[in-house]
């Protein structure tokens, strides 16, 4: 896990950020950091502030009030310098089929104001580390929607930037082009030390991150790893199935082992910690077992205790596709 230390500057860092449109409070006060090299999930439901916080970050939008640092730079006082050190890959391809991959990448050295000397190398280097050098000279217009969303990442990646930010990258793809991308991620997370800050509605997805904010209401409702997080949420549920009368079982349970217990149908649910520990110390009382199942609770269920809602249906109502407009406007803004 990538922790921050006294000797190291935040990938991220946000104090007291405020977004006001009007009347309405976009974001309410965040205050965040973000290690170096970390893999970092953002999550929120529609209406939250998390689409605000990114585009602030990204210098897409200024702050109302706080400070918020990206690779060590001021995103209003320095924001050529933030979009010189940042990789974006949204959620909708922005990819011109009608170029090669080579091409498209070229063209991306060119708003980035690359030395030549270094763009051929580069090239190769990014197009190697997310399987596609092969397809150097192909057009786009072939390519799967796996294979644009890995050259999306590595034309994200061809000026070395310092924080990649990933917009549900994989929205759209197959479970096996899925699983192709994330294994780039990580190689290119291990080769390029680079700190990834994602946005993603997909359990699998979260549970990778080493850290995972949850934002509602323009604040941030919850932080920390997966695990915590869970953990705060709900203990584990030991789903007891016995020869003896279940009520009987959960009052057996209660008074001899005090943990909650409660009766589902012909099964018996006890709440403890460590569910996997607790486990056996249920055959200590002379049950006839004939099942047992051990659940825990998932990022859904943090999610829903902290938000009111589920992660995919809130992520499903936000319908987050930057507009042309918006994506034309970061082209612009970068040259």
């Amino acid at each position: 896990m990538s922790t921050l230390t006294a000797f190291e500057t935040p990938a991220v860092t946000i104090t007291g950020l405020q977004k006001r449109y009007g009347d309405v409070e976009a974001v309410r006060g965040i205050d965040l950091d973000v290690a170096p090299g970390e893999l970092f999930g953002f999550l929120g439901p529609n209406g939250a502030g998390k689409s605000t916080t990114i585009k602030i970050l990204c210098t897409l939008v200024q702050p109302t009030a706080g400070t918020a640092r990206v690779a060590g730079y001021d995103v209003v006082q320095q924001r050529g310098e933030v979009r010189r050190n940042i990789g974006l890959v949204f959620q909708e391809t922005t990819l011109d089929d009608y170029l090669t991959a080579e091409h498209n990448l070229r063209f991306h050295a060119e708003i980035y104001g690359m030395p030549r000397s270094i763009v051929d190398r580069r090239i190769g280097e990014v197009l190697d580390l997310v399987g596609l050098s092969e397809r150097r000279h192909h057009d786009v217009m072939g390519f799967s929607g796996g294979m644009k969303r890995r050259l999306e990442i590595a034309r994200g990646l061809l000026h070395s930037p310092r924080v990649l930010f990933l917009d549900e990258p994989t929205v759209g793809l197959d479970p096996e082009s899925r699983a192709t991308l994330w294994k780039y991620v990580d190689e290119l997370r291990r080769r390029e030390h680079i700190t990834v800050f994602l946005t993603t509605h997909y359990m699998d997805e979260a549970e990778r991150c080493e850290r995972i904010a949850i934002i509602d209401s323009g604040r941030i409702a919850a932080l920390g790893t997966p695990s915590d997080l869970k953990a705060r949420v709900g203990s584990d549920r030991i789903h007891l199935q016995t020869t003896a009368e279940p009520a009987a079982v959960a009052e057996l349970v209660r008074e001899r082992l005090g943990v909650a217990a409660s009766v589902d149908g012909d099964v018996v649910v006890v709440d403890a910690p460590d569910g996997e520990r607790f486990a056996p110390r249920l055959f200590e009382l002379g049950l006839s077992v004939t099942s047992v199942r051990i659940t825990r609770p998932t990022l859904d269920d943090v999610f829903l205790a902290y938000t009111g809602n589920r992660l995919q249906e809130a992520e499903k109502k936000a319908g987050r596709q930057m507009p042309p407009a918006m994506r034309m406007r970061m082209r612009g803004a970068m040259r």
